[in-house]
């Protein structure tokens, strides 16, 4: 059996330029420890939401999150993709994004998205910080989760996120599963995405 955390330690980003550490060692999990996150803990991750940037400050953010063992928590899973379907059982706690997709004079908010995104990255750090691992899914029937949800008109289920302690065994995953979470970790050069001055169109990809 070998344990999670020890592959999380040697499987490090290789930066090119050194960054935070919680930065750093941030990763997707599909394994965690057999415990419940704490109520205080959870309640630090949706501060650390409530507080990100947002334009014009309007919070677009909505969550729906629920424990293992419960309905809800079921009815989430079963919302998921076959692939997330393999693993996402492993974590204690499930948890639905939306965003709200106009503002309340009733106009498309076109940064309802980003202020998501900007609120997800804020929640992630701070799970980093206390030991949790948040596995993003764009893989879940987000209509059928609207409707199992009773998601009002206005609003807009997005990703899934499988929430734990980081920790667990790799036995939990099937062979090919294992093999992507010690996969070593790679990402675009920065120069592929960050263009001084006009736009590098021979890094079009």
């Amino acid at each position: 059996m070998k344990d999670i955390e020890e592959v999380k330690l040697k499987n490090s980003a290789e930066t090119d330029y050194e960054i935070l550490s919680l930065l750093k060692h941030r990763y997707s999990p599909r394994t965690f420890q057999k415990k419940n996150i704490e109520n205080e803990h959870l309640n630090q991750l949706f501060e650390a939401a409530r507080w990100s940037a947002s334009s014009n400050n309007l919070q677009p953010w909505r969550f729906i999150y629920a424990e293992k063992g419960t309905g809800a928590y079921q009815s989430i899973f079963d919302c998921l993709s076959d692939f997330n379907k393999k693993w996402a059982n492993n974590a204690p706690l499930l948890m639905l994004s939306a965003y709200k997709e106009k503002t309340d004079d009733g106009k498309e908010n076109f940064h309802a998205l980003h202020d998501l995104g900007l609120c997800l990255g804020s929640m992630t750090v701070q799970a980093q910080h206390l030991g949790i691992g948040l596995h993003h899914m764009a893989g879940v029937d987000w209509e059928k989760a609207q409707k199992v949800f009773d998601v009002p008109d206005g609003f807009h289920v997005t990703t899934a996120i499988a929430l734990g302690y980081y920790g667990g065994n790799l036995d939990k995953l099937t062979e090919e599963l294992q093999k992507q979470e010690v996969a070593k970790r790679q990402r675009r050069d920065a120069e592929t995405f960050a263009f001084k001055g006009a736009w590098n169109k021979n890094k079009n990809k």
